[in-house]
C-alpha cells in the first residue's frame, strides 16, 4: 500500500513539473503551429539561471522570477529575429528551433560545466509531510499546489482578459481573428515569450526534484511532446490533464517495468494519434 501511495504522490509532483513545461509548449504549438524543439532547452536554461541566482545568495522566489524573465526575453529575441523570418516555412522553423536547442545546450555546458548539480528546496519547504503514516517530501507537494495555482492563473488570463480572448480566437481560427483586427504579429511574440518564460520558471521549480545537468532538455522535451499530443493543441485543460496522466504513466512505468518504460510512455501517444489526432481536449482548428 505504501508503494502505491508514495508512487502516486511522486506522479502528481512530476505532473506538476510537466505542466509548467507543457502549458507554454501547448500555447505556442496551438497558436503558431510551431513544434518548438528548443522548449526543453529553455527549461534547462531556466534551471541553470535559477541555480546561479541561488549560488549568489538570492532567494528561491527571486531565482524563479529571474529565470522566467531571462528566458522570456530570449524567447522574444528568437521569435523576432529568427522564427518571424521563417514564417510559413514549417520545416525551417523546426530545424531552427532544433539548432537553437543545440546552441543553448553547448552554451550551458561551457558556462556551467558538465557535472550534475543539486538544488536545495526553499528552507520553508525543506522538510517532510506525514501522509497516512508515510513520510513524503514537502517540496513535492508544494510543486503540485504551485502547478494548480499556475493553471488557475493561466485560465484567468486566457478566459477573463482581452489578451486571452485574442489568443483563444487565434487558436480557433487564425484567419477570422486577423479579419477582426487581432494583431497577430504582436500576439505571436507575446505568446512565445509567455511559453518560454513558463519553461524557464518550470526549470527552477523542477531543479530540487530533478537536479540540473546537461541533457535535462533532451530528457524533458519528449515528455512535453507527449503531453501536448495527449491533451490537444492550445488547450490549457488538456495540458494539465495530459501532464498528470503522463506523470502517472512515466513514474509507474519506471518503477514497475523499467525496461519497457518508454514503450509504456509512447504507446498512449500512438493510440491517441490514431483514434483522435487532435488530442483529448483538442478542437478543430483552421
Amino acid at each position: 500500500m505504501s508503494f502505491w501511495l508514495i508512487q502516486s504522490l511522486n506522479s502528481l509532483a512530476l505532473g506538476g513539473v510537466l505542466f509548467t513545461l507543457a502549458a507554454g509548449f501547448s500555447l505556442i504549438f496551438g497558436l503558431m503551429r510551431i513544434a518548438n524543439l528548443s522548449h526543453g532547452a529553455y527549461f534547462m536554461l531556466g534551471a541553470y539561471v535559477g541555480l546561479s541566482m541561488l549560488v549568489r545568495g538570492h532567494g528561491f522566489v527571486v531565482a524563479m522570477i529571474t529565470a522566467a524573465i531571462a528566458v522570456a526575453l530570449l524567447g522574444a529575441i528568437v521569435e523576432r529575429l529568427i522564427l518571424r523570418r521563417l514564417a510559413g516555412d514549417s520545416l525551417g522553423q523546426v530545424l531552427a528551433t532544433l539548432g537553437i536547442a543545440f546552441v543553448i545546450a553547448d552554451f550551458s555546458l561551457w558556462l556551467w560545466g558538465g557535472d550534475p548539480q543539486s538544488v536545495s528546496p526553499p528552507p520553508m519547504l525543506d522538510g517532510a509531510a506525514h501522509i497516512f503514516g508515510l513520510v513524503f517530501p514537502l517540496y513535492r507537494l508544494a510543486v503540485l499546489v504551485f502547478a494548480i495555482v499556475l493553471g488557475i492563473l493561466l485560465w484567468l488570463l486566457l478566459d477573463k482578459t482581452r489578451l486571452g480572448m485574442m489568443i483563444r480566437a487565434s487558436v480557433d481560427d487564425m484567419q477570422m481573428a486577423r479579419g477582426i483586427g487581432v494583431p497577430s504579429s504582436r500576439l505571436f511574440t507575446i505568446v512565445f515569450c509567455l511559453g518560454a518564460g513558463l519553461a524557464g520558471l518550470g526549470g527552477v521549480v523542477a531543479a530540487p526534484i530533478l537536479s540540473v545537468y546537461p541533457g535535462l532538455d533532451a530528457d524533458m522535451l519528449p515528455l512535453a511532446l507527449v503531453v501536448v499530443i495527449l491533451g490537444g493543441l492550445g488547450s490549457l485543460a488538456g495540458a494539465f490533464a495530459g501532464s498528470i496522466a503522463i506523470g502517472f504513466i512515466y513514474s509507474f512505468g519506471q518503477a514497475l517495468f523499467p525496461d519497457l518504460a518508454y514503450i509504456i510512455l509512447f504507446l498512449p501517444m500512438v493510440v491517441i494519434l490514431a483514434v483522435r489526432p487532435r488530442g483529448l481536449f483538442g478542437r478543430i482548428t483552421a
